[in-house]
C-alpha cells in the first residue's frame, strides 16, 4: 500500500488567519511569524514517483492533530473489500468505548512516540492512498509534487527501511562513505548539521535543455547579429545529490534553528535530530515538521524532502537554485514558504462558520477537516455546497446520503487526486465542480450512480481519458474538460447524445472524430487552444449547435460547419483558413474569421428557395484580402458589424451601400484610394473607422448619414475643403445659397467664429445633427478647411493634430497664437492638447475655460512672464487641472516675482463652473494650489526652487507625478510622454536614472517603466491603484546597484537583471503585506480597497545602458523596439497567456487560461510584478535581451500596451524617425497618434537617442537647438509624390538624379505563371512592391517608373543602388508572404546544406549598371525618366540574372571593390556616401564572378558578377535542398508512392496475363552437398521477373512537389487502364463460360449476339464499316 501525503500539495490546510488570534483576542506566541501570506492560495501541482511500497496496516498511520492513540477508523460501506461498515460523521451517536491510556511525550532517537502503540489516522480518501501500487505522474518543468525528483538509485524508506532491509525502522539513511548529522551552536544559534556528502563544496549537478533559463543563445537575424538573448523560462532538471541547502527552522515562539540539509533528506531522516536537539527542554508533546505557504500550513510527509521543496518553490517562482540562495537566503524565504516545528496541540483551527441560510452555504478556505455538525443537523435544507480550497477536508457518506435537497457541490482547490467515493451517493446532484485538482482519471468516480447530474466541471486537471460508463449519463448536458492533457479527443463522448454544451480548450487535440457527428443535441462546443488541422465533414451532422468557438487551432476550412441549420456565432480567429466561402446557415449571425491566411471571400449560392442571409457580424480583419465580391457583400443585407482592418483593400465595392442595417464600418490598415459614394445610403451607420489609409478625399454623399456619430479618418491624403455638396442644397426646401467668388458659401465667408456657421439660414445636412467625434489628425488640412467643421452642432471630439492649420488649437500644426475669441465660451471643454507648435504665449482667456483638466503644451517655444496674468495665462487660474504638461518648452523660465516677493499671494476675480464670480488668493509661480494635479512636466524647463525666486514645486506621491529633471541622461537625449487612465489616475510611471558604480565601468543609465495600462474595474472611484508601480519606481535602481555591485564573474548583467526584477518583486510583497493582517473579506471600503491593491500588479520593462551596449528586461506587456537603419527590431517579449510556452508554464503551476484568454480568468499577462494572490502561476522572472549597440541604431522606443495594441512596431519607428533629432516630440507624437488610433487606456511612452552615444562633442554641437528646428513636418503632396500614407511617413524621394547615376531592373521570377495559377500572388505583389518603395526611401533611391511586378529606379551613386539591392534580398527572405505563395513551387523554403533558409517567397531577379544616361522628364506623370544604351545594357544584365541574384557590370564591380576588397579607386568612390557603405557592411556583400556574357541586342559584351548579402551566399551553389513544408499539399511519402508504383506493375502484368515479381522474389539455385549447384527450375512463362527501379520514375528527397504530382497523376492513369481491362477480361471469361456451361449456343443467343452487331456498325462511320458486313 502506498501513502500518498503530499500535504504541500494541498492549500488550506491551516490557515495562519484562523489561530493568529485566540479566543480572548490576544495574539498567540506563533502570531506575525510569516510576512508573507497571502489572501488567495494556490493549488500545486502534484507529480509523484514512488517505489513499490510494501503493504502498511491502517494501525501504521500516525495522528497529526492529537497525541491519542484511538482505535483505527471502520472502513467505508464502499470499500472494496465488501466491508459494510463506514465512516462516522460528527452528527452521529456512537456508544462511548472504553480508551487506552493517552500516552503524550516525546518522539524518541528513532522519530517515533515514547507510548507503546503508535496513534492511528486515516487520511482522507481524495489524497489518492493507492494500495500495492505506484503512482506515476509525468515530470513537469514546474512540478510541485513535493516528493518527484527520486533519482532511480535513492530508493525512498519503506516503513523505515530501504530496500527490504531490517535496519533500524526510523534510522537515517546514511550513505557509505558518509558522516551522521551533527548537531552545533553557532552565534548564539542553536543548530545542527546534516550533510549528505563529503566536506568539500561540490557544485549543483543539473541537467538544462536547450530552453534552460540562464543559457544565452543567438538570435538568427539579418540584423540582429549582435543581439543575446535569455528566455525567462524554468527546464526541469535533475535533483542535486551533493549539494546541501541552508533552511530555517522555526518554532513556535518564532526563534529558529539552522539546517544544513541534503536535497534526498527526507522528514523521517531529519526528525529525530529535531527531536534531539529541540525537544531537550520540552514538555512530552509530540512535536511535528509543517510548511507555511501561501498563508495556510500543512503537516509535511515522513518521505518529503525539505530542501527539494524548497528547491522546486524556487523554480515555479521564477528563481534559479543560485537566485534563491542568494537573493531570499534564510530570512527571505518566507517570502515563498516557512517551516515550523511545533507541537500538534498548535494545530489549526476552524474559521466561525457564520451561516445566514442553509440552503446556499459557502464554506470555502475554512480549513475544514470535517464537515461541521451544525450542517450534518441542517442537511436536508442544503440546496449548494461550496466547499472549495479545503484539502483537509473529508466527506462522510452519512452526510451526503441525509442532503436529500443537494444539487450544487462544490469541490475545487481541493488538491484532489480522486473524486470522494462519498459523492456518489447524493443522487439529487445536478451540478458536479470538481476543477482545479489533479484529478487523472475518473475511472473510480463512478459518477454515473448519479442519475440526475446535469454539469459537470472537471476543467484544469489532469486527465487524459474518460471512464468507459461516461454514455450512461443520461441526463449530463453540459461538460467541461478545458485545460486537461487530452491528446486524442475523447471519443467516448460521442456517445452522450444528450450533450449540449462541450468544452475541450486549451488541450493537446490535433484531430476531432468522425464520430462527433453523433452529437445531434449539442448546442454549444468550445475548443479554443488546441492543434486541430480539419472539421470533419460529419459535423455537417450537428444540427442543433448554436455556437461554435474554434480559436486558436490550425484549421484550414470551415465549410464543414457554416451551413449548420441553427448555428449563430462562429469564432475561427488565429487558424489557417485561405477561402471563406459565404454559404451560411439561415440563422448564422456572427462569424469571426480574423487573423487568418484568408485571400478570398466569395459567396456560394445556398438552397433555392433558401431566406436571406441572418448574417449581422463579420470580421475578417488582419487577413491577406485585396478584393471583396460586390454580389457576396450585396447579399448580406441584416449585416449590423463589417471589420475590414489590416488588409490590402484600395477600394470598396459599390454594393455595401446595400446593407441597410450596417451600424460599424471599420476598414482602418488598408491601402484605400477612395470610398464608393453609395456610402451615403448608410443610414444606420453609427461608426466609421478608415485611419491609416490612403484616401484624397471623402464623399460627399456620407453628409446624408443621418446616424453617424464617430468618424475616424486619421492618417490619410484628406486636404480638400470637406464641403457640403451644391446638389443638397438644389433638393433642399429653403432658398439657394449664392456663391461668391471662391465658390464658398456665404456662411463660410467668415472663418473661426462657430456662431456665424450655424446662425446661417440654409437647411444642413444629417450629419450635421449627429456626429460627436471626428479624427482628422495626420492629414494635410489647411486653415481654410475649419470653417467647415464648425458646422457640427454636437461635436463633442475634435482632432486635428499634425495638419497644416495655424488657427485651431491642436497640437503637431503651425500654430503662433491661439484664438481668444471664443475660448470664454468653451464651457465643457477638458482637454487640450496643443504640443508640438510654435506657441510663445499662451492667452490669458485660455483661464476661463473652467473644466479644463488636461493640458498638454508641451515641445512649443513658451516664453513669457507667467506673473504677468493680467495678459497672459497662468495655470493657477483652472483650478481643475490634472494633466500639465510644459515640458520640451526649453526657453520658458518659472520663477517667482522678485517684487512681488514679501507677498506671494495675489487676488483676482475668477469664474467658477456655475457661473458665479469669486476672488481668489493664489500663488502664481508655483504649483501647490492645484489640488488635483496628477502628472506635472517640466523637464527641460528652467524653474528655481531655492532663493527669493523659488517657486512651490508639489512633492511626489502615490497620485502624483512631477518631471523636473532635463532630457538627457549619459548624453543620450529622451523623450517621455503619456496620459492619465480612464479613472483620471496614474497607473503608469516611469524611471529615468544615471550613475557610476565602484567598479570603474563609467557612466551607466537606466530607464524604466512600470505599472498597468488600464485599472483595476473592481477599484472604487477616487482611489489611486498606483501604490506598486511607485515602490517599484522608488527602490528599483537601488535593488539593481546592490546586484551589480555583488555580480560574479560568471553571472554578468543577464543574471543582475534577472535577480533585481525577482528581489524587487519580493520587497513588494514584504512592503504590502508585512503587520498587516491579511483576509479574504473586509469590513470597511477601505480595506476593501487595500486588498484589492494587493490582488494587483504591474508590468515593468528596464534598459540598461553601458558603453555602447544595451540590455532589455521585461515581465509582462510593456515592450521596447529599436530602430536600426529605419528597421524595427522588438527587443523584449511579450507575455502573453495565449503563447504555448507560457501556457504551458502555467499549467504546470496549476494555473489555467480561460477561453478570453486570462490567467485564471483575471489577469491578461503571464508574468508581472505583484499578483500575490496567484504564486508561481505568474512570476517576475524577466526575459533579458543583450543588444550590442552599433552607428546604424537610431533610438529605441518603450511603451506599455496603451502603444503596442494600436500602432505596429514598424509605424511607430516611421512616425518617430521623422522626429528623431528632438526624441520629446517624437513621444508626443507617438502617444497623440495612439490616441487618435483609439487608445482609451494610460498610455506611456518614452523615445531614447540611442544614436547620441556615437556623436562626437562637435556633432551635438551642430545639431543645434530645439527653436530652430522645425517642428512636425510633413512634406505636401506634389504631382509627382506617391499616394500612399506609409511611404509618405518615411524620408522624402530624393531628386531624380541626372548626370553619372546607377539604375536597377528588376524582375518578379515567374511572375505570369503565379498571376495564373497562384490566388495569393495578387496580396503577395503588393508586398513587394510596399517593400521595394519602402527602402528605395531608406536608401536614397528615386522609382522611375514600374511595368507589372517590374521596377526601374535610378540612384544618383553606384553603392547606394547596391545598398539598396542587398536590403530587398534580405528583407524578401523575412516577409510575412501569404500561405498559398510559400506553399507552390516557385514559394517554397530553400535550404542549404547546413539547413539554412536561402530562399522564401517571391523571387526576384535584379540589375545594377552606372553611367551617364539621357534624362527627360515624362510629360504625363511628370517623373524623369531615362534612354540610351546605358539604359539598354541594364536592362539585359538585369535579364540574365536568375531569381534571388544580383547582377552586376564591370563598372559597379569597380566601385564595389574600391570600397570593400581593396581595389583601386575610381573617378566616383568619394562621392559614395557613408550610409551607404555602412548599410553594405552591416549586411555583407558576396561576389561570385560568372564572367563575360554576349547581351542580346548588344554589340559588346559585359563582364557580369553575381553577388549576395553574405547570409544567402550559398544561393549561388547549385546544392541546394528544398525542404517540404509541413502544410504540403502532397500527403504521400516517397515510400508510399513506390509502394502504388508496384500495385501499378502488379496489376499491368495481370492485364497480360502474367505476375509480376521483384528479382528478390526470384528462386535462387540449390547447392548440393558437394558444393554443386543444382539449377532452379525453368522460369514459367507465367512469372515475369524486373526490377521495379527500371520500371518506375526515379523519385528521392530532393523531389519537387510538382514532381511528385506528375507521377501520380502517371501513375493513377496507368491504374486505370490496368483495372478497365482486368474487367473487360471478367466480362470475356464470365461470358465464355457461360458458353461453356450452356454446350453452345442457341439460336436465341445468336439472335441477341447479332442484334449488339447491327447497333455497334450503326455507330461506326461509312469509311470504318468492314466490306463483308451486310447493310
Amino acid at each position: 500500500m502506498k501513502l500518498d501525503t503530499n500535504l504541500d500539495q494541498m492549500d488550506g490546510i491551516v490557515d495562519r488567519n484562523i489561530w493568529t488570534t485566540g479566543a480572548n483576542g490576544s495574539i498567540s506566541p506563533i502570531s506575525g511569524m510569516d510576512s508573507s501570506s497571502h489572501t488567495r492560495s494556490l493549488s500545486n501541482h502534484s507529480n509523484t514517483s514512488y517505489g513499490t511500497l510494501a503493504p502498511i496496516l491502517p494501525t501504521d498511520f500516525k495522528d497529526p492533530f492529537t497525541p491519542t492513540t484511538i482505535p483505527p477508523p471502520r472502513s467505508s460501506s464502499l470499500r472494496p473489500n465488501g466491508s459494510t461498515e463506514r465512516k462516522i460523521s460528527p452528527k452521529t451517536i456512537v456508544p462511548e468505548l472504553p480508551h487506552p491510556p493517552i500516552s503524550v511525550g516525546l518522539l524518541n532517537d528513532n522519530g517515533k512516540a515514547r507510548n507503546s502503540e503508535d496513534a492511528a489516522w486515516a487520511p482522507p480518501e481524495s489524497w489518492g492512498v493507492v494500495e500495492g501500487g505506484e503512482n506515476h505522474d509525468e515530470a513537469t518543468a514546474y512540478s510541485s509534487d513535493d516528493d518527484s525528483g527520486v533519482p532511480p538509485d535513492t530508493p525512498a524508506p519503506v516503513n523505515g527501511k530501504v530496500n527490504g532491509s531490517t535496519n533500524d525502522p526510523v534510522r537515517p539513511v546514511t550513505p557509505p562513505g558518509h558522516r551522521e548529522v551533527s548537531v552545533y551552536s553557532k552565534n548564539g544559534v542553536d543548530g545542527m548539521s546534516l550533510l549528505y556528502g563529503s566536506k568539500s563544496t561540490v557544485s549543483v549537478d543539473r541537467m538544462t535543455n536547450a530552453s534552460s533559463i540562464g543559457k544565452s543563445s543567438r538570435r538568427r537575424d539579418r540584423s540582429d547579429r549582435d543581439v543575446t538573448s535569455t528566455k525567462g523560462s524554468i527546464s526541469s532538471s535533475k535533483l542535486p545529490t551533493s549539494k546541501t541547502y541552508t533552511l530555517r527552522i522555526y518554532r513556535a515562539n518564532n526563534t529558529y534553528h539552522v539546517v544544513y540539509c541534503g536535497f534526498q533528506v527526507t522528514v523521517e531522516a531529519l526528525m529525530p535530530k529535531l527531536n534531539q536537539k529541540l525537544l531537550a527542554n520540552e514538555d512530552n508533546i509530540a512535536h511535528r515538521l509543517y510548511l507555511k505557504e501561501n498563508g495556510r500550513e500543512r503537516l509535511l510527509g515522513p518521505t518529503e524532502r525539505p530542501a527539494d521543496i524548497v528547491r522546486r518553490r524556487l523554480e515555479m517562482a521564477g528563481y534559479d537554485l543560485a537566485d534563491g540562495m542568494e537573493l531570499l537566503g534564510q530570512e527571505g524565504l518566507s517570502f515563498l514558504l516557512k517551516f515550523v516545528y511545533k507541537s500538534q496541540l498548535l494545530g489549526p483551527t476552524e474559521k466561525p462558520l457564520d451561516i445566514d441560510s442553509f440552503e446556499y452555504v459557502n464554506l470555502t478556505g475554512r480549513g475544514l477537516r470535517t464537515i461541521p455538525p451544525v450542517l450534518h443537523q441542517h442537511a436536508d435544507q442544503i440546496i449548494s455546497l461550496h466547499l472549495s480550497r479545503n484539502p483537509m477536508l473529508d466527506i462522510p457518506l452519512d452526510f451526503i446520503q441525509i442532503c436529500s435537497t443537494l444539487s450544487d457541490l462544490v469541490l475545487s482547490h481541493m488538491a484532489m487526486k480522486k473524486v470522494p467515493r462519498s459523492v456518489r451517493a447524493c443522487a439529487t446532484l445536478n451540478r458536479l465542480d470538481i476543477s482545479c485538482n489533479r484529478i487523472a482519471d475518473l475511472e473510480e468516480a463512478y459518477l454515473d450512480q448519479i442519475s440526475g447530474l446535469k454539469t459537470l466541471l472537471a476543467q484544469n486537471n489532469r486527465m487524459e481519458k474518460l471512464p468507459w460508463y461516461f454514455p450512461r449519463l443520461r441526463s449530463l448536458v453540459s461538460l467541461n474538460i478545458s485545460n486537461n492533457k487530452f491528446k486524442e479527443f475523447p471519443t467516448i463522448v460521442c456517445q452522450m447524445e444528450n450533450l449540449h454544451d462541450l468544452d475541450i480548450s486549451f488541450n493537446m487535440i490535433t484531430d476531432l472524430p468522425e464520430e462527433i457527428g453523433q452529437l445531434k443535441n449539442l448546442d454549444l462546443l468550445v475548443m479554443v487552444g488546441n492543434m486541430v488541422s480539419a472539421l470533419p465533414d460529419q459535423c455537417s451532422n450537428l444540427v442543433n449547435l448554436r455556437q461554435l468557438d474554434c480559436r486558436r487551432n490550425n484549421i484550414l476550412d470551415l465549410s464543414a460547419v457554416t451551413m449548420l441549420p441553427r448555428l449563430e456565432k462562429l469564432s475561427a480567429d488565429h487558424n489557417k483558413i485561405h477561402d471563406l466561402p459565404l454559404s451560411l446557415g439561415p440563422n448564422l449571425s456572427s462569424i469571426d474569421a480574423s487573423h487568418n491566411e484568408l485571400t478570398k471571400v466569395s459567396l456560394v449560392p445556398g438552397p433555392i428557395g433558401q431566406a436571406p442571409y441572418n448574417l449581422q457580424s463579420l470580421d475578417i480583419s488582419h487577413a491577406r484580402l485585396s478584393t471583396l465580391d460586390d454580389v457576396a457583400i450585396a447579399e448580406l443585407s441584416a449585416l449590423r458589424t463589417l471589420k475590414l482592418d489590416h488588409n490590402s483593400f484600395k477600394f470598396l465595392p459599390e454594393s455595401i451601400g446595400n446593407l441597410s442595417w450596417l451600424e460599424l464600418l471599420s476598414c482602418s490598415y488598408n491601402n484605400l484610394e477612395t470610398l464608393p459614394p453609395t456610402i451615403g445610403r448608410l443610414q444606420k451607420l453609427e461608426v466609421l473607422d478608415i485611419h491609416n489609409n490612403s484616401l484624397v478625399d471623402l464623399p460627399a454623399t456620407l453628409w446624408n448619414c443621418a446616424s453617424l456619430m464617430k468618424i475616424n479618418a486619421t492618417s490619410n491624403l484628406l486636404s480638400s475643403p470637406w464641403e457640403i455638396p451644391e446638389w443638397f442644397h438644389k433638393t433642399s426646401p429653403l432658398p439657394q445659397p449664392i456663391p461668391n467668388g471662391d465658390s464658398s458659401y456665404p456662411y463660410m465667408e467668415r472663418k473661426g467664429s462657430a456662431t456665424s456657421m450655424l446662425n446661417g439660414t440654409l437647411q444642413q445636412p444629417p450629419l450635421a445633427y449627429s456626429l460627436e467625434k471626428l479624427y482628422l489628425a495626420e492629414n494635410q488640412y489647411s486653415d481654410e478647411a475649419v470653417a467647415h467643421f464648425m458646422i457640427f452642432r454636437e461635436l463633442r471630439v475634435l482632432n486635428l493634430s499634425f495638419n497644416e492649420i495655424t488657427e485651431l488649437p491642436s497640437s503637431g500644426n503651425k500654430l503662433t497664437s491661439i484664438p481668444t475669441e471664443n475660448l470664454p465660451r468653451l464651457q465643457h471643454l477638458s482637454t487640450l492638447y496643443i504640443n508640438g507648435n510654435r506657441l510663445q504665449t499662451l492667452p490669458q482667456e485660455l483661464g476661463k475655460v473652467v473644466r479644463l483638466s488636461v493640458l498638454d503644451v508641451g515641445s512649443n517655444s513658451l516664453k513669457y512672464n507667467i506673473n504677468n496674468w493680467s495678459y497672459d495665462w497662468n495655470w493657477n487660474f483652472n483650478k481643475n487641472l490634472k494633466y500639465l504638461n510644459l515640458s520640451g518648452n526649453k526657453l520658458l523660465q518659472i520663477k517667482r516675482d522678485p517684487n512681488m516677493a514679501k507677498n506671494p499671494r495675489h487676488g483676482r476675480a475668477s469664474t467658477s463652473e456655475d457661473g458665479q464670480t469669486k476672488q481668489d488668493n493664489i500663488e502664481l509661480a508655483g504649483f501647490t494650489e492645484l489640488p488635483q494635479l496628477r502628472v506635472l512636466g517640466l523637464m527641460d524647463v528652467t524653474i528655481l526652487t531655492t532663493g527669493i525666486k523659488a517657486i512651490g514645486i508639489p512633492d511626489e506621491a502615490e497620485d502624483r507625478r512631477v518631471r523636473t529633471s532635463e532630457s538627457t541622461v549619459m548624453d543620450m537625449a529622451y523623450g517621455i510622454s503619456d496620459t492619465l487612465g480612464k479613472n483620471d489616475y496614474l497607473n503608469m510611471i516611469d524611471l529615468v536614472s544615471e550613475f557610476t558604480d565602484h567598479n570603474s565601468r563609467g557612466r551607466q543609465a537606466v530607464f524604466a517603466m512600470f505599472g498597468r495600462s488600464r485599472f483595476l474595474k473592481a477599484m472604487h472611484p477616487g482611489v489611486s491603484g498606483n501604490r506598486l508601480s511607485k515602490f517599484l519606481h522608488d527602490k528599483y535602481t537601488e535593488v539593481f546597484r546592490n546586484q551589480l555591485e555583488s555580480l560574479k564573474p560568471e553571472d554578468g548583467v543577464i543574471g543582475a537583471l534577472r535577480r533585481s526584477f525577482l528581489k524587487i518583486n519580493q520587497n513588494l510583497h514584504d512592503a504590502l503585506f508585512t503587520g498587516r493582517k491579511q483576509s479574504h473579506a473586509s469590513g470597511s471600503g477601505i480595506e476593501n480597497n487595500e486588498a484589492l491593491v494587493a490582488r494587483g500588479g504591474a508590468s515593468g520593462v528596464v534598459l540598461y545602458f553601458r558603453e555602447k551596449t544595451m540590455f532589455v528586461a521585461n515581465a509582462g506587456n510593456s515592450l521596447a523596439v529599436i530602430s536600426r537603419s529605419g528597421q524595427a527590431h522588438c527587443v523584449s517579449v511579450k507575455h502573453d497567456p495565449y503563447d504555448r510556452v507560457e501556457t504551458s508554464r502555467i499549467r504546470a503551476a496549476e494555473g489555467w487560461i480561460s477561453p478570453t484568454g486570462l490567467v485564471n480568468d483575471e489577469v491578461d499577462v503571464s508574468r508581472s510584478f505583484g499578483f500575490f494572490h496567484l504564486p508561481y502561476v505568474i512570476n517576475a522572472r524577466p526575459d533579458v535581451i543583450e543588444w550590442k549597440l552599433t552607428e546604424a541604431d537610431e533610438f529605441v522606443i518603450v511603451g506599455n500596451r496603451g502603444l503596442w495594441d494600436f500602432i505596429s512596431y514598424q509605424a511607430a519607428v516611421d512616425i518617430a524617425r521623422r522626429e528623431k533629432a528632438d526624441p520629446m516630440i517624437a513621444a508626443q507624437k507617438l502617444r497623440d497618434f495612439a490616441l487618435s488610433y483609439g487608445a482609451d487606456g494610460t498610455c506611456m511612452i518614452m523615445v531614447i537617442s540611442v544614436a547620441d552615444l556615437f556623436r562626437t562633442e562637435e556633432m551635438r554641437s551642430q545639431q543645434g537647438s530645439l527653436a530652430d528646428t522645425p517642428i512636425f513636418k510633413l512634406p505636401r503632396l506634389q504631382k509627382d509624390d506617391i499616394a500612399d500614407r506609409s511611404i509618405r511617413r518615411l524620408r522624402e524621394e530624393v531628386p531624380a538624379p541626372v548626370g553619372h547615376l546607377a539604375l536597377v531592373f528588376t524582375d518578379i521570377r515567374n511572375s505570369t505563371h503565379l498571376w495564373e495559377v497562384n490566388r495569393g500572388m495578387n496580396t503577395a505583389w503588393r508586398l513587394h512592391n510596399s517593400l521595394l518603395r519602402r527602402l528605395l526611401r531608406f536608401c536614397g533611391g528615386y522609382e522611375v517608373k514600374t511595368e507589372g511586378d517590374a521596377f526601374m529606379c535610378a540612384f544618383p551613386t553606384t553603392l547606394a543602388a547596391v545598398w539598396w539591392c542587398l536590403s530587398v534580398q534580405s528583407d524578401l527572405l523575412n516577409e510575412d508572404w501569404p500561405l498559398e505563395i510559400v506553399e507552390c513551387e516557385d514559394g517554397r523554403d530553400i535550404h542549404d546544406g547546413n539547413g539554412t533558409v536561402v530562399a522564401r517567397g517571391i523571387s526576384v531577379r535584379m540589375g545594377i549598371h552606372c553611367g551617364s544616361p539621357l534624362c527627360e522628364r515624362d510629360p504625363v506623370n511628370h517623373r524623369m525618366d531615362y534612354f540610351g544604351p546605358m539604359v539598354n545594357r541594364a536592362a539585359r544584365i538585369n535579364g540574365s540574372a536568375a531569381g534571388g541574384q544580383i547582377m552586376c557590370s564591370a563598372a559597379v564591380m569597380q566601385e564595389i571593390n574600391a570600397k570593400f576588397f581593396d581595389g583601386p579607386q575610381t573617378s566616383y568612390s568619394d562621392f559614395q556616401p557613408q550610409e551607404a557603405i555602412e548599410g553594405i557592411r552591416q549586411i555583407g556583400v558576396s561576389p561570385h564572378p560568372v564572367g563575360e556574357l554576349k547581351l542580346k541586342g548588344l554589340e559588346h559584351p559585359e563582364m557580369v558578377t553575381a553577388i549576395y548579402p553574405t547570409q544567402l551566399a550559398a544561393r549561388h551553389s547549385m546544392e541546394v535542398h528544398v525542404a517540404k513544408p509541413e502544410d504540403s499539399t502532397v500527403k504521400f511519402s516517397i515510400p508510399q508512392i513506390r509502394e502504388l508504383g508496384l500495385v501499378c506493375l502488379r496489376l499491368e502484368a495481370l492485364a497480360s496475363s502474367r505476375i509480376f515479381l521483384e528479382n528478390s522474389e526470384r528462386k535462387a539455385s540449390i547447392q548440393s552437398a558437394n558444393g554443386e549447384n543444382i539449377p532452379a527450375e525453368e522460369e514459367a512463362p507465367l512469372y515475369m521477373y524486373g526490377d521495379s527501379n527500371l520500371l518506375l520514375p526515379a523519385l528521392n528527397d530532393q523531389s519537387s512537389e510538382k514532381e511528385l504530382y506528375l507521377v501520380l497523376d502517371s501513375l493513377s492513369a496507368r491504374l486505370d487502364n490496368a483495372v478497365a481491362k482486368l474487367a473487360e477480361m471478367a466480362v470475356r471469361d464470365s461470358f465464355l463460360s457461360a458458353l461453356k456451361k450452356q454446350e453452345g449456343l442457341d439460336e436465341r443467343t445468336l439472335g441477341t449476339i447479332l442484334e449488339l452487331l447491327a447497333d455497334a456498325s450503326k455507330m461506326l462511320k461509312p469509311k470504318d464499316v468492314p466490306k463483308d458486313i451486310p447493310p
